[in-house]
């Protein structure tokens, strides 16, 4: 559905006709812009649209059916970006991403936004409390939605890393480092960083082009020039952005080899010791499974001091072999 329909000259909203063809037709005339905003629209919605500002039907089709990714297209009556917001979600620790698509041409900007992340109802109210980046055309919308994007992935960046640190304090934790769902819950933040990651990675190409760095420096159509140094400046947050979405990567993976090391190293104590009390559980268990044999000619069965003789030895046995296991470290 059309969430909001919005006619911009001299970096100000004006009032103008409802019909999408005329409110175009005019802010041509004018020398201003419309902006549509649409969510998660049907086919039947996105026809009018479609028509009215020949909007090309690749583009169509993927801003109808999403689940795209990040990536800038360039056709001969507009302009096509994606960009996949990502929010997280406090209450679970999770990553959840949306989509939002913006056709950007000739005095009109649509967007199309799917899910609930990163609504652009702000960026909208933003802009239009500062008229003089609005004044600069579609090129300025599509910026701060850009701008807005990127900086919502630092946000989200900052709190894995908080959750990568409790994550690492509980494998290293001699209390909590063993507990069976710690190599779940690393799991799980793997699959969110990987997550994050499909988001963030192919929309370094997209932002370069657009800061004039792709393509030898080749002038992107409906963008203004002066528009450059801004977007390099949202091309540099997405940077650090990525290298932190790396540093997470490598961490976790780092985080989890050191937890199965851990378990390993457990392990091994754990079979030391059950293979020390074996040991000291087999010298009686010897010596008592000898003299059951109940032979009639066994010296020590008729021996006065053969019962407390035997006792002695085995208690000495046991006595020299916890001594030797405790040295060791097995006990």
């Amino acid at each position: 559905m059309i969430v909001d329909c919005g006619i911009y000259r001299d970096g100000q909203r004006t009032e103008g006709p409802a019909d999408l063809s005329d409110a175009l037709a005019e802010a041509r005339a004018r020398g201003g812009f419309v902006w549509i905003g649409l969510h998660e629209p049907s086919e039947q919605e996105f026809d009018l649209v479609t028509q009215e500002f020949g909007l090309h039907p690749l583009a169509v089709e993927d801003a109808l059916k999403a689940h795209q990714r990040p990536k800038l297209e360039v056709y001969d009556d507009s302009l096509f970006l994606v960009l996949k917001p990502v929010v997280y979600e406090q209450e679970s620790d999770r990553v959840s991403s949306g989509e939002v698509m913006v056709f950007l041409g000739d005095s009109f900007v649509v967007t199309v936004r799917h899910g609930e992340g990163s609504p652009l109802k702000a960026v909208r109210e933003r802009l239009e409390h500062e008229p003089e980046m609005l004044h600069k055309g579609p090129t300025a919308v599509l910026y701060a939605i850009a701008d807005n994007v990127v900086d919502h992935y630092l946000e989200v960046a900052t709190e894995l890393q908080t959750d990568l640190e409790e994550l690492e304090a509980e494998v290293f934790s001699p209390d909590l480092g063993g507990s069976r769902n710690t190599a779940s819950r690393i799991y799980t933040f793997k699959r969110q960083v990987l997550e994050f990651r499909r988001a963030t990675g192919p929309l370094a190409l997209p932002l370069t082009r657009l800061a004039g760095f792709g393509q030898s420096g080749l002038s992107v159509p409906f963008i203004n020039e002066k528009a450059r140094p801004f977007f390099r400046d949202v091309n540099d947050h997405l940077t650090r952005v990525n290298e932190s979405v790396e540093g997470l990567d490598r961490l976790v993976s780092d985080v989890l080899s050191a937890h199965l090391a851990q378990m390993s190293v457990r392990q091994n104590d754990d079979m030391r010791k059950i293979s020390a009390w074996a040991a000291m559980a087999a010298i009686p268990t010897m010596i008592a499974g000898i003299y059951g044999m109940n032979f009639d000619h066994m010296p020590e069965l008729h021996w006065l001091w053969g019962y407390p003789a035997v006792i002695a030895v085995m208690a000495a046995l046991e006595v020299l072999l916890y001594r030797q296991f405790k040295k060791r470290g097995w006990l």
